[in-house]
C-alpha cells in the first residue's frame, strides 16, 4: 500500500519512512500543505500521515481540502495534543491522530488499523438496515428516508459500533477501545463529544432523536423505534 508522509521537519518525515517501508509499505513524502494537495491530485495514495503545524498551508486546511476531494484516510501527526485540537481533527475528517513525540511501532499499529476498518466487511454482512435508517459498511454511508447524513469517521465508527449492537450498553472505555482500535490513553470525556455532536447532526439534519440513549453511570445503548 502507498502511504504519503506530510511534515515540514525532515527528521520526522525520514524516521516514519524508514519503519514502515521496512513494514512493506510504499512511502512518499511532501514537506509542505501544497506539495502534499499537488501529489495527492496526481497519484493514488492508501493514506495520508498529515502533521498539523507548517507553514503556508498547515495540516487543517489539508485535511478540509481532502475531505471534499478524496476519501483517503488521513491520520494527523502532531504536537498539538488538547482534547479541543482531537476532537476538531476528527470534525474536519481525520480518521486518527497521533500526538508527538509518537512511537514509530505505535505509530505503525495506528496505520495498521485504519486500513484494517476501511477494508470492508463481506458483501452479505455491508448493511445495517432498520425501518427507514440504512448503514453501508462498504461505502459508509448513513441513510434516513432517502437522506444521505454527514458523519465525521469516528462518529461514523461510535455509530456503526452501537448499531451493530442494539439494546448492548457500552462504557465509554469499551467504546475508546473498539472505535479506536487501540489502548486510548486520553480523556473518556471524548466519547461523549462525539455522541453528542452526532446526535446533534442527526437531529438537524434528519430530524432523528433518541436513538443513541445514556445509560446514567455506566454509558450508552442504541435503541431504535423508528423515524
Amino acid at each position: 500500500m502507498k502511504i504519503l508522509v506530510v511534515d515540514d521537519d525532515e527528521r520526522i518525515r525520514e524516521i516514519v519512512r524508514l519503519y514502515l517501508e521496512a513494514e512493506g509499505y510504499d512511502i512518499e513524502e511532501a514537506d509542505n500543505g501544497n506539495s502534499a494537495l499537488e501529489k495527492v491530485r496526481k497519484d493514488s495514495f492508501d493514506l495520508v500521515i498529515l502533521d498539523l503545524m507548517m507553514p503556508g498551508l498547515d495540516g487543517w486546511t489539508v485535511c478540509k481540502v481532502l475531505r471534499k476531494e478524496t476519501k483517503i484516510p488521513i491520520i494527523m501527526l502532531t504536537a498539538k495534543g488538547e482534547e479541543n485540537d482531537r476532537v476538531l481533527g476528527f470534525d474536519l475528517g481525520a480518521d486518527d491522530y497521533v500526538v508527538k513525540p509518537f512511537s514509530p511501532r505505535e505509530l505503525s499499529a495506528r496505520v495498521k488499523a485504519v486500513l484494517r476498518r476501511l477494508e470492508g466487511e463481506p458483501t452479505k454482512e455491508h448493511l445495517i438496515t432498520y425501518p427507514g435508517f440504512t448503514i453501508n459498511q462498504i461505502t459508509r454511508e448513513v441513510v434516513v428516508d432517502e437522506t444521505v447524513v454527514k458523519l465525521t469517521a469516528k462518529e461514523f465508527d461510535l455509530l456503526l459500533v452501537l448499531a451493530k449492537n442494539p439494546s448492548r450498553i457500552f462504557t465509554r472505555d469499551q467504546l475508546l477501545n473498539t472505535v479506536w482500535e487501540y489502548d486510548y490513553c486520553g480523556d473518556s470525556r471524548t466519547v461523549d463529544t462525539h455522541i453528542n455532536r452526532l446526535r446533534s447532526k442527526l437531529e438537524s439534519q434528519v430530524g432523528l432523536s433518541d436513538f443513541i440513549q445514556t445509560v446514567r453511570g455506566v454509558g450508552y445503548k442504541f435503541e431504535w423505534s423508528g423515524h
